[in-house]
């Protein structure tokens, strides 16, 4: 189904259309992202009368999409965080999306499983702790969503428990950066495949396959990468969901019994509510905590599903350091789909390299301003050296260390004195990296560089960055050492489910939206079973 299907020639008729207030729903997802939008459309197709409620716009690819670089740091959560601690996080368009699809609308498409090590970490190597939930309880999920979105990748995956085949073929042909990368490693003797990617490498759905135009952090115009606006949400809303957009959740509202019953939230400047059996929170890793801290009543001081007090803590990212070779001949990163090849070769705990657990290397395109900006804001190079790179800059590589962080309670979410429009105080991140991360980090770039000596290039500079956050709203079995259950559902609100890149309780190596899109399935699977009960309002507790 093609993603403006639903607008009749107006922009927002779901809005100017409903009558505020709307009666009780069966459920409200709040933040339509990787996870939300899988909920919202699972749901509604089981004839769940339920809303999505979205702060940021209902993005109309062919009209708001640009292949212009700075016109697309629209896409992501620009409002102000205070990010500190003694390696503070860089938010924004590398790791937060705002409007409907989230951080699916301008992700790079990279389309991994977790490892089946990822669930057992406290078990395999000492350090964090073990998912409730196993490999095996998400491999249905991983191959569901696979299926159902045609990712394209090789034929053979030579890491963690799946080997493929994909439902579609790997991309084809790849970039230069990917050539160059898969030359260093086979010099090497690294292995490396093309990436699996949730972009087409041939039609469905009427949809093109794509053409390499490269534009995938941008939006994609051809609708050839994709995302939940673009798949999940038309297929929701023919099913009877309710999207609302530009409307900001302010509060989770809490009856006297302690359940909730339904959000509050703001649309051009005026309160409503919106009343539900069931809320979940899908907001991401900041907005989410946020939302449940600032939502503290009488009946939870401490903010909801925080009885742990860990709604907010070990908050991790991926390091995503990118590190550059250079060569003599032209390489043009910014051609061709971002990231075209992958190796997961050091992606396991190996205990002579000095340190736990691992990281996924992806050769990383990249364009002109992205590059520029990078190199000044995180690279720290200025001036005549930044002018003399970018003079050159068709002759650099990238390959991008996605390495695992090791959870820190200390790594947190939590409110700030200052406020913003909505009047909720603003979120403040605070992030270090630990020893053993530092060790990766320094193991990885070291890697990347030999990659490069070994395809005939020179090793050039390393810029420091972050993305792919997670955590702040573990799972777990234990109330008193997690937020939620193995199904997402609060320990201490039984009619409040919590499911996003939050629940994490380890990070992996790999990027995580596959993962978060298994997770949301199952929940919403789960949510179908129990049905009966969660809306009647006997579930006291999820099965694990």
């Amino acid at each position: 189904m093609h993603n403006c299907d639903h607008y009749n020639g107006e922009r927002y008729p779901h809005m100017k259309n409903r009558k505020f207030v709307k009666q009780e729903v069966d459920a409200v997802v709040v933040g339509l992202g990787a996870a939300g939008g899988v909920l919202l459309s699972e749901l509604a197709g089981a004839g769940f009368n339920v809303v999505g409620i979205e702060a940021g716009p209902f993005w109309n690819p062919q009209e708001d999409f640009a292949s212009d670089e700075l016109h697309a740091r629209t896409l992501a959560w620009n409002d102000t965080r205070l990010s500190t601690g003694g390696d503070a996080l860089q938010l924004g368009a590398n790791n937060c999306g705002r409007g409907v699809g989230g951080g699916t609308v301008h992700f790079t498409g990279v389309f991994y499983r977790f490892h089946e090590s990822d669930f057992r970490v406290r078990t395999l190597d000492g350090v964090a702790e073990d998912w409730p939930i196993s490999y095996q309880d998400l491999e249905p999920y991983y191959a569901k969503v696979e299926k159902d979105i045609k990712v394209s990748g090789p034929k053979d995956f030579p890491w963690g428990s799946f080997h493929g085949p994909y439902p579609y073929p790997e991309r084809e042909p790849i970039s230069a950066n990917s050539q160059i990368f898969r030359q260093g490693c086979e010099a090497l003797g690294i292995r490396s495949t093309v990436a699996p990617l949730a972009i087409l490498s041939a039609p469905f759905d009427g949809r093109p396959p794509c053409i390499n135009r490269g534009f995938c952090n941008q939006g994609c115009l051809p609708n050839a990468k994709f995302s939940t606006l673009i798949h999940h949400i038309p297929r929701a809303i023919q099913a009877g969901a309710e999207v609302l957009s530009d409307s900001m959740v302010t509060r989770i509202l809490v009856n006297r019994q302690g359940r909730v019953t339904g959000v509050e939230f703001n649309h051009d400047g005026k309160n409503y509510e919106q009343k539900a059996k069931i809320v979940i929170v899908s907001a991401f890793v900041i907005e989410t905590p946020r939302l449940l801290l600032n939502s503290a009543c009488p009946q939870y001081p401490d903010g909801l599903a925080n009885s742990s007090g860990l709604v907010g803590k070990y908050v991790m990212p991926h390091s995503g350091h990118d590190v550059h070779g250079k060569f003599d001949q032209e390489i043009r990163l910014y051609k061709g789909t971002p990231v075209m090849a992958v190796s997961q070769d050091f992606y396991e705990t190996d205990p002579g390299r000095g340190f736990v657990r691992g990281y996924s290397l992806n050769a990383h395109g990249s364009r002109p301003v992205a590059m520029a900006s990078m190199l000044a804001t995180n690279g720290g190079i200025w001036g005549k050296r930044l002018r003399e790179i970018m003079l050159e800059w068709n002759h650099y590589a990238r390959i991008t260390v996605v390495g695992e962080v090791l959870p820190n309670v200390n790594n947190s979410v939590s409110l700030s004195d200052e406020k913003d429009e909505y009047g909720i105080p603003r979120a403040q991140v605070s992030f270090s990296y630990g020893e053993n991360d530092q060790k990766l980090i320094a193991h990885g770039i070291e890697t990347c560089n030999q990659i490069f000596e070994a395809a005939g290039g020179q090793r050039a500079f390393v810029v420091p960055d972050s993305a792919h956050l997670m955590g702040g709203c573990r799972m777990g079995h234990d109330p008193k050492e997690s937020v939620i259950t193995g199904f997402c559902q609060s320990h201490d609100i039984p009619n409040l489910f919590i499911c996003d890149a939050s629940v994490f309780v380890t990070s992996g190596g790999a990027n995580p939206t596959e993962t978060v899109m298994a997770i949301a399935s199952r929940t919403a699977q789960h949510l179908i079973e129990q049905r009966g009960k969660l809306l009647s309002g006997t579930s006291r507790r999820s099965i694990h």
